[in-house]
């Protein structure tokens, strides 16, 4: 155990500390609305319950409460109502639009949708919200189910959504109309077919994402062939002329993403944009269209890592993106200069709402010793740290070293408060999914690993960003192309490596886990290698061509392989880690769910079967009804209690006992 007087948080209480997320500035500074989710223990869920800060006052008024979910809070333009997505009442679950009056301190319902609503942006003038929804079932497929039953048509049915407009003031009267009596003298309650308008009628386009131009009178309308993710990259740019509703392709060479924007005084539009070849691994840019010129212009020619953009205001562009480990919060200029807003040195900066008249700003931080917080014009205005206060806390470090190519890489180190470099200590390492993601030194919100728990148990623990990961640029990025698990595993293995050659690390005491694709490498590191003493492989591929024919994103594989397993059987061997199972010697733990799409269950039998046959100690844990990830805080917390049993028992020697919970 750590020599510290003071306990660590439990795995419980990391669960339990309120997540934070979807960030809206009201227009003029004086509130900020936020979504905070909160585990509920006793029904096993989370719930999402929109929060609005009050400056003046300094309170925090939540908008729902219970098992009441509500999320994505916007501010009318001018700022005296919210609107926000809620589960509607008993017997109706699909998220509809409520608005919240600020002078009353009531909320309405304002959409009666058929299906969810999925995201929603204001009228200018206030009068009234375009949201997008997926079209109901038609008659033909309603009598196909009714007739035999319910089937798919692979790739061939479609779920798709349009875009629609509700008015504010019908759509009030609707709701406050049952209120006035009675159901033998009041009027029947429009639907939505009644009241919204569907601008696109086109059966065979997906909607995806939309912005409407300041005057009102343009929307630029994000649309694919359908709603499948294999779909994504053929999406296209269309502007609808609000009046007429004719819709006009923009032509802006694909592949284009969602991230759509227009200038201020909407003659120009920016958004993301990937190279020709539209891999998995490549940068996101950011790209503006005229609409009168009709020409395109990259705008952050300089900058090698995926661009985000935010909003555009008058003073230029506001963007988000990752530096290695850092997050910022910047603004491009016309002139294509960039100016840091928040972020930077080792802090993250994320989620910012900034108002349309680029006074106003809000997002969340984070750094290596606080939370991830909301801030509102600079000023912090929520408190996550107060979970910690009182705790021992681990200490985070940013390190690098050299993986066996000679590639520089970097992680983050663990260790205790009391931390002795003279001791020899038991290493654990937490893989990253992705691999398009990374590990930051912030205080612990790991749900899968018990980072917390690892160390108060005497480990310490190192996540290294492996080659592919995100903040590192485009050329880091493709590193693991056609080199998937043998150079992320050089790269996991020499941070090991490194560690002992401090003094600090013992080698003979060292074990790795992750999740999704760090699930695949701790897989890797299973078969491939004997120099751990134990292995958790969370919802990890094991076979690369048992993947790409189950996988719910196909091109996934064939970009990082750059092949199909007909086109190139032998990429597909050596970087599946079932191949090198009859070397594998490492006690194995697998746990995954059985509604998994993304990496499909087949993957944790096969490889179960294949370690169980060659004698190797494994357990397989199917967690029923799960996908490719815990959506319940039970399933988190059995999750972490396992892998801290299962590592406790094979590196400590601790007794097994915790694991069979």
């Amino acid at each position: 155990m750590s020599g510290t007087d003071k306990t660590y948080v439990s795995i419980e209480e990391v669960i339990s500390i309120p997540a934070l997320r979807e960030i809206a500035v009201h227009p003029d500074g004086s509130a900020v609305a936020y979504v905070k989710r909160v585990a509920n223990w006793d029904d096993n869920i989370y719930v999402d319950h929109v929060q609005i800060f009050e400056k003046t006052s300094g309170r925090h008024v939540s908008l729902t409460s219970g098992n009441v979910a509500s999320s994505a809070p916007m501010w009318s333009p001018d700022g005296k109502k919210l609107a926000y997505l809620q589960a509607g009442p008993e017997g109706d679950a699909k998220k509809q639009i409520y608005l919240y009056t600020m002078e009353t301190a009531t909320s309405l319902r304002v959409t009666r949708a058929v299906n969810d609503v999925k995201s929603f942006r204001w009228a200018p003038d206030g009068s009234g919200l375009y949201y997008i929804s997926e079209l109901a079932a038609s008659g033909k497929q309603k009598e196909r189910k009714r007739l035999y039953g319910d089937f798919e048509y692979v790739n061939i049915d479609d779920n798709k959504s349009t875009l629609y407009f509700c008015p504010i003031n019908p759509a009030l009267a609707r709701t406050l109309g049952p209120l006035q009596g009675p159901s033998d003298v009041r009027q029947d309650v429009l639907s939505d077919e009644e009241l919204a308008i569907c601008l696109i009628e086109m059966a065979d386009v997906h909607v995806s994402a939309f912005d409407v131009s300041r005057d009102g009178e343009k929307i630029v309308v994000a649309i694919a062939p359908s709603s499948r993710i294999t779909d994504v990259e053929k999406t296209e740019f269309h502007l609808l002329d609000v009046a007429t509703r004719h819709m006009t392709p923009l032509p802006i060479p694909k592949p284009v993403y969602y991230d759509v924007h227009f200038s201020p005084d909407g003659r120009k539009i920016c958004y993301t944009k990937r190279p020709p070849d539209n891999a998995y691994y490549d940068t996101d840019v950011l790209e503006s269209y005229d609409l009168e010129t009709k020409k395109c212009e990259r705008l952050t020619g300089d900058l090698d890592e995926s661009v985000y953009p935010v909003a555009w205001i008058k003073s230029g562009i506001v963007i988000e993106w990752q530096d290695k480990t850092s997050r910022k919060i910047e603004l491009v200029k016309a002139d294509g200069s960039r100016e840091l807003v928040a972020g930077g040195d080792g802090h993250l900066a994320y989620g910012a709402s900034v108002s349309a008249d680029g006074e106003q700003i809000a997002y969340l931080k984070a750094s290596d010793t606080e939370l991830a917080d909301v801030f509102l014009n600079g000023e912090r205005v929520t408190n996550r740290n107060q979970h910690y206060e009182g705790r021992a806390k681990s200490t985070k470090r940013v390190i690098e070293w050299e993986s066996g190519d000679g590639t520089a890489i970097e992680g983050i180190l663990s260790i205790p408060p009391d931390f002795d470099q003279s001791k020899r200590y038991p290493l654990l390492v937490v893989i990253h999914g992705g691999p398009v993601a990374a590990s930051f030194a912030v205080p612990t919100s790991n749900l899968y690993y018990p980072i917390e728990s690892f160390i108060e148990c005497g480990f310490i623990v190192l996540e290294p960003n492996y080659r592919g990961s995100a903040g590192y640029g485009s050329k880091f990025r493709r590193l693991n192309v056609r080199n998937l698990g043998i150079g992320d595993y050089s790269d996991v293995i020499a941070g090991v490596d490194h560690l002992v050659s401090q003094g600090f690390a013992d080698a003979s005491r060292v074990g790795v886990m992750g999740w999704s694709q760090g699930g695949y490498i701790s897989a890797f590191c299973s078969t491939y290698s004997n120099r751990f003493k134990a292995v958790s492989v969370g919802a990890g591929i094991s076979n690369w061509a048992t993947y790409y024919v189950s996988t719910d994103i196909h091109p996934f594989t064939r970009h990082y392989l750059a092949a199909t397993p007909w086109e190139d059987e032998v990429i597909y061997k050596r970087t599946s880690p079932i191949t090198y199972v009859n070397e594998a010697s490492t006690p194995t733990l697998i746990q995954h769910g059985d509604n998994d799409s993304r990496v499909p269950v087949q993957n944790a039998y096969e490889l179960y079967q294949g370690l169980s046959d060659v004698g190797v100690d494994a357990n397989l844990i199917i967690f029923k009804g799960m996908g490719h990830g815990a959506d319940k805080p039970g399933l988190h917390r059995a999750i972490q209690k396992q892998n801290l049993a299962w590592f406790c028992n094979h590196i400590l020697g601790a007794p097994l006992d915790g694991f069979w919970l």
